[in-house]
């Protein structure tokens, strides 16, 4: 079973696998946000993260290679009454911009390889405009003790000097690492071992 096949069949079970409701970290960034600012949320899944953006009056492009995730986000963002605009995308091939978002949301984004990720993150600081603010979670290698979700490979999360690595060019940056217990949906629950980045080009 390919990488996309995987993941059409976990979101194309019935429900939501991570909820409705935002990441808790994301949610917390509310002051950070000012209406009618553009955001990218970067593999949106089934919507929980960008609708919530677009909840708080933000121009928000979803993407995510699944389209059967991107169908649902869009059912979720008719629910809820906002607008979001989707976009099938495969983050590794994608023709990121340059200079386009005030916003970018990358949570839990941790399923491509190392190689790949140092594109990845060149390509989100790219994409960011001047000023644009950055907001990352994912788990650290502590969380293959925890099970609670993610990645089953050390080598796919994230740690302080990784992501110091990948951002410490930015003109500003914060990095906290905690544990944690989340519930969203039926694929994160329980204690976990985060890591938050907020940044700022």
């Amino acid at each position: 079973m390919s990488e996309l096949e995987r993941w059409e069949t976990r979101f194309g079970a019935p429900g939501y696998a991570f909820g409705k409701e935002p990441n808790a970290f994301l949610k917390a960034q509310a002051r950070r946000l000012r209406s009618g600012a553009t955001a990218l949320s970067v593999a949106d899944g089934e919507g929980r993260n960008g609708v919530w953006l677009a909840e708080q009056g933000l121009d928000v492009l979803a993407i995510d290679f699944s389209p059967t995730a991107l169908a649902k986000s869009r059912a979720l963002a008719a629910e809820r009454g906002v607008r979001l605009r989707t976009e099938v995308a495969d983050v590794t091939t994608w023709r990121w911009p340059t200079d386009a978002y005030d916003v970018i949301a990358a949570i839990f984004v941790q399923f491509v390889t190392p190689v790949e990720r140092a594109a990845l993150f060149a390509n989100i600081k790219r994409a960011l405009k001047p000023g644009g603010l950055l907001l990352m979670q994912g788990y650290r290698p502590e969380q293959l003790q925890y099970r609670t979700g993610g990645p089953q490979e050390a080598e796919r999360m994230y740690t302080r000097p990784l992501l110091e690595a990948g951002f410490g060019d930015m003109a500003q940056i914060e990095i906290f690492e905690h544990d944690s217990v989340i519930g969203e949906g039926t694929a994160h629950v329980g204690m976990s071992a985060l890591i938050d980045l907020v940044a700022k080009k």
